[in-house]
């Protein structure tokens, strides 16, 4: 399907989430963050969040909900839902993220970044089974950043993986970065 004339571009930050129709793409670059994608292929509808921890460390309390939380952030996606007479079983969810952003090895325990990468990929499969969403696709884990483009007109997802040289490599004076393109389709 072509791109639509209107279309309007959203790129997300950290903690930012958009809900919108097929006049819509949607981009986002992440880190150790998590971008969920949530499409429904009858009616052209859909959003995507872009979280940074997977809960609040603390109760919320009267707080609004927040968008930088993965628990809160799908809170606010299924009030778009509901709002749209939608049931997340309708919806095929896409999951990215989760890159560890620092090649640290022997790095283990409290500070270590990959904790925070761990717990973010596991919220993200764990709201997904809760609420019933079709998880569709997911690329998540390993070294490094990913750009990724939702174009809601159409379902599909395009995701660019960036991994991080090795260590050793870049000691060396030799960078063996590679990319990886992926288009996740419908």
């Amino acid at each position: 399907m072509k791109k639509p004339q209107s279309v309007i571009e959203i790129f997300l930050q950290p903690g930012e989430l958009w809900f919108g129709d097929e006049q819509t793409r949607i981009r986002t670059i992440l880190g150790s963050c998590v971008a969920v994608t949530l499409w429904h292929p009858g009616r052209r509808i859909g959003g995507m969040c872009h979280y940074m921890l997977p809960s609040r460390s603390g109760p919320r309390g009267a707080k609004p909900l927040d968008g930088r939380y993965g628990d809160e952030a799908l809170a606010m996606l299924l009030t778009e839902i509901r709002a749209k007479q939608g049931q997340p079983s309708e919806f095929e969810a896409k999951l990215f993220g989760g890159g560890n952003m620092f090649d640290r090895p022997g790095c283990f325990g409290k500070g270590c970044s990959g904790q925070i990468q761990n717990r973010n990929i596991s919220a993200s499969l764990e709201l997904m089974a809760r609420h019933g969403f079709k998880v569709k696709a997911q690329h998540l884990g390993g070294h490094g950043h990913r750009q990724v483009i939702f174009d809601i007109w159409s379902g599909h997802v395009w995701m660019k993986h960036t991994p991080l040289p090795a260590a050793e490599s870049v000691e060396a004076g030799k960078d063996r970065r590679t990319h990886s393109s992926i288009g996740l389709s419908k």
